[in-house]
């Protein structure tokens, strides 16, 4: 029984430490609705680190929020309805380990199906995890994107 519970003590050890060894690669979108203005509200997180690694850009250099922008517009589209929806950029912040891009789109009057196409950095990180959570009149959708599943549709 001892020499279980050893072998059982090792083998824990070394999967906490592989755990610790690799990165987590992962962004959020959160996405509200704002019924007054008719508006959709975009706020992605990305790791500071990783979205740098993805456009080769040191993010304290003064382009690195230009290239930010430039990314997500390439790496994130939205479609309302069936129609394409253009993605006004807001503005960005790099807050430590944390990259935050805010954009947002117009004229939503209403929402029967929202379809997403999120694939950033999913060509950087093989194992990138991308989550979107969606707030529209008091429902919560949550979609979830990662390599071979870029495209994800959500009914209201």
């Amino acid at each position: 029984m001892n020499k279980f519970l050893g072998i059982f003590g090792i083998l824990t050890l070394f999967m906490m430490m592989s755990f610790g060894i690799s990165d987590f690669y992962s962004s959020m979108t959160k996405v509200d609705y704002l019924e007054g203005s008719r508006t959709l509200k975009f706020t992605t997180k990305m790791n500071t680190n990783h979205i740098s690694d993805a456009i080769k850009i040191n993010p304290s250099t003064a382009s690195f929020e230009a290239e930010v922008k430039k990314y997500v517009n390439n790496n994130f589209d939205v479609y309302i309805n069936g129609s394409a929806k253009t993605l006004t950029f807001t503005g960005s912040q790099v807050n430590g380990e944390s990259v935050y891009v805010y954009f947002e789109t117009g004229g939503v009057s209403e929402i029967s199906t929202i379809k997403i196409k999120n694939t950033i950095l999913l060509s950087t990180f093989p194992k990138q995890f991308n989550l979107v959570n969606i707030a529209y009149k008091g429902n919560q959708k949550t979609m979830n994107f990662q390599r071979g599943k870029e495209v994800n549709e959500v009914g209201f």
